[in-house]
């Protein structure tokens, strides 16, 4: 028998063992959940909601919400392992096995009559505030064994809406100030569906707008409804009655309306004891202002600006109000942090298998000109130990970096409205780095200029970024002659894109950036372009050519480019424990004028842990080039464009614990047609088959301010290919060739 034909049915008998190990984990969860079910009562198994017939408004997964009783979790919302967990301890809780057993498990739900019919009373409330006045709720149990499943069936009948809505106002002042004699002003009208949601959201509304007009004691149950159904319709009229207010003898008298008298600081000691924040700040992040109605809207504004302060510790905000008048003073306590902070960070470093250390040093001062401005320095030093090169003097990775970052709490900006700058959280940043490299192969210096905003409506989801200046200018002090030698000078393989990013080069940058998330879509877009302004002043001026024909500035080519990234992402959640995210991102860029290659910051890779993950970072594309040289590909490795495609199914397990299940899609591409880099440019026609797809799975340890994740990925379709093996892994898979291992914080998007 050839070793080939032995190999074969041994692949055979081991997917039929692991077929039947798995057969068996199924069979032990199914039989052992009922271990702790007492005689005479049920397992609930399942719990489900049906609407009958299914009516436009009401979502039965909604309403399930409203059930007082769910089974037990289930991983994957396939098998019940924490039942199964608890099921497996045994009945002697001095063993400390059986207390772990139990702990880290879950007690099975017993079916409970009482808490169905809650439930059904709950749902027919809810059903009514919908506006189905004649709805009702059925529960249907069907028990099997030990177990049991309930289906709550709704039955919600028609659809109440109101046909005539009158607003009385006793209160004269408040009559005028709202105007709702006015249907315009109003925030029922006819025709709209009667329901508790719709009627209680007028009541906010009008209760928001007067809190915001000087009524500081106003609140909601001022307002009530008198309601009257119309005979044999499905309409009801609807009298809004706002009362006055009334003394203990049931008089009543209008509403008592306020103004600010003062406005006063303090720390909470005295109200001179405040010197960390200058009065300037406190004003300008103060929108309580005096000989001014009250406003809920200005006191809300007043604790988010100060809330934003990252001097401030905690702000409390209090009220005095002056006997037989109509006067309020502010008092505004607060306090402020500990202006400055040394910390210290030790961290472990991969670089594509080359193990080292790395440490920061971090000196920050939150409250620098006593206006709470943040300065940060940081000092940092990594070393590494290479392996694999030859020919070299030394095997050793060192980096020291240096940099500080100042930022503003407010626009440092002229000509902007004061309005505007108010009414936004925004930041400015201003920021400079200097880092140092040596590896034995160059030496390599970076010196970075930053001056950047950010900035926010407040309530709202969006986020903005102008990165008004940045420029990069990077220096190669020196090159070994063995890396110039065997590279960069050899006239047999001569390597543009490796030879641009070890020369000197000058970037000046110009980008902005939008940002959206409400918890269920993100959006992500970037757009940034350099080399512009000097493009333009080399024309003008006449700039110096170097001997590639590019313009130079300081005798350094600048690079000219235009980029834009978008990322989307959507979140679809079962409930608590299951969701399942799915994720695009496309990116693009392309030199021109100056430049004929990205500056290999800019350019594109994929691989790795927040893209496909069947390939390590930096080994995927461009296109269906095969990797030749791994001392250099990750130059090579780059491209002008990206595309990434992910869909993740996400479970919490247990304790910190969950899982996820991945598929990942994408590619890099050039737009270019670079000689080293052969299939790696974008052809419309031909992109679509060198899409590369991987599929795993990934552990995560969620600590609540951080996530450690584990994502274990295998190739499925392969772009890169010599033989068919290589290019189906997923119907011809090997383990050593298709596994890729990624440890990482945070979630992949």
């Amino acid at each position: 028998m050839s070793i080939i034909n032995y190999f074969v049915p041994l692949q055979n008998k081991m997917r039929l063992r692991y077929s039947l190990y798995i057969l068996a984990v199924l069979l032990f969860c199914a039989c052992s959940e009922t271990k702790y079910v007492p005689e005479g009562e049920y397992l609930l198994n399942k719990v489900s909601v049906k609407s009958i017939p299914k009516t436009k408004g009401v979502d039965p997964s909604d309403m399930k919400a409203y059930a007082r009783q769910h089974g037990n979790s289930r991983w994957l919302s396939t098998i019940k392992v924490p039942l199964a967990t608890y099921s497996l301890s045994g009945r002697d809780t001095t063993k400390w096995l059986n207390r772990m057993l139990k702990s880290i498990g879950e007690a099975p739900v017993l079916y409970d009559s009482m808490s169905t019919r809650k439930s059904m009373e709950d749902m027919q409330m809810q059903l009514v505030n919908m506006g189905f006045l004649r709805a009702s709720v059925d529960a249907v149990t069907k028990a099997r064994d030990k177990t049991i499943d309930v289906t709550y069936l709704l039955h919600p009948g028609p659809s109440y809406s109101i046909r005539h809505v009158d607003y009385v106002i006793h209160d004269s002042l408040i009559a005028e100030l709202l105007r709702l004699e006015k249907e315009e002003n109003r925030g029922l009208k006819s025709g709209m569906r009667f329901s508790v949601e719709n009627l209680d959201t007028e009541r906010k509304r009008i209760t928001r707008q007067l809190n915001n007009q000087g009524y500081y004691r106003f609140n909601k149950e001022f307002i009530t409804y008198q309601a009257d159904s119309v005979a044999g319709t499905h309409e009801i009229d609807i009298v809004l009655v706002l009362r006055q207010q009334h003394d203990r003898d049931g008089n009543e008298f209008p509403h008592q309306r306020y103004r600010v008298r003062e406005v006063r600081y303090s720390s909470g000691e005295s109200e001179d004891s405040l010197i960390h924040l200058r009065q300037g700040v406190l004003r300008r992040n103060t929108f309580v202002k005096e000989d001014s109605y009250y406003s809920a809207e200005d006191l809300q504004n007043t604790y988010n600006h100060f809330g934003r302060l990252g001097a401030v510790r905690y702000t409390n905000i209090s009220w005095d109000e002056h006997p037989d008048s109509s006067l309020l003073d502010c008092q505004i306590q607060v306090s402020t942090n500990k202006p400055s902070t040394i910390s210290f960070q030790p961290e472990g470093t991969n670089t594509a298998g080359d193990f080292g250390f790395a440490a920061s040093l971090t000196y920050q001062n939150r409250n620098l000109f006593k206006g709470s401005e943040n300065l940060s320095i940081e000092l940092r030093g990594a070393y590494e130990a290479i392996k694999g090169l030859e020919g070299y003097s030394n095997n050793n990775f060192l980096e020291y970096s240096l940099g500080t970052k100042l930022t503003f709490p407010r626009f440092i900006a002229p000509f902007l409205p004061s309005g505007f700058q108010r009414r936004v959280n925004a930041t400015s940043e201003v920021s400079l780095l200097y880092d140092l490299q040596n590896r034995p192969e160059f030496h390599r210096r970076v010196f970075t200029v930053g001056w950047r905003y950010k900035w926010k409506n407040p309530n709202h989801h969006d986020t903005y970024r102008l990165d008004l200046l940045d420029l990069n200018y990077i220096f190669m002090p020196w090159v070994s002659e063995t890396f110039k030698r065997e590279y960069l000078d050899d006239t047999s393989s001569r390597n543009a894109i490796l030879r641009y990013n070890y020369e000197n080069l000058f970037i000046m940058r110009f980008g902005v950036g939008y940002a959206y998330n409400n918890g269920i879509i993100a959006i992500k877009t970037n757009l940034e372009t350099a080399g512009n302004l000097l493009g333009l002043a080399a024309k003008v001026f006449g700039f110096h050519k170097n001997e590639d024909g590019q313009y130079t500035f300081l005798d350094i080519a600048y690079a000219q480019y235009v980029k834009a990234d978008i990322d989307l992402t959507r979140n679809i959640h079962f409930d608590y424990r299951n969701q399942l995210v799915f994720h695009a991102g496309f990116g693009i860029a392309y030199p021109y004028g100056n430049s004929t290659i990205l500056p290999f910051e800019k350019r594109y890779f994929s691989g790795g842990a927040n893209s496909v993950r069947g390939w390590s970072v930096r080994t995927l594309g461009p296109g269906k080039y095969i990797s030749r040289d791994g001392r250099i590909d990750f130059i090579n490795q780059t491209g002008d464009m990206k595309l990434d495609l992910n869909m993740e199914y996400r479970a919490h397990l247990f304790w910190k614990l969950g899982i996820a299940l991945f598929v990942d899609a994408g590619n890099i591409w050039t737009l270019r047609n670079y000689e080293e880099q052969p299939g790696g440019q974008f052809d419309f026609t031909e992109f679509w088959k060198q899409i590369a797809v991987s599929y795993g799975l990934g552990f995560r340890f969620n600590f609540d301010y951080f996530i450690l994740r584990f994502d274990m990925g295998m190739k499925a379709i392969n772009p890169a290919y010599e033989n068919g093996d290589e290019h189906y892994p997923v119907i011809h898979p090997r383990f050593s060739r298709d596994f890729a291992f990624h440890f990482a914080v945070g979630l992949p998007f």
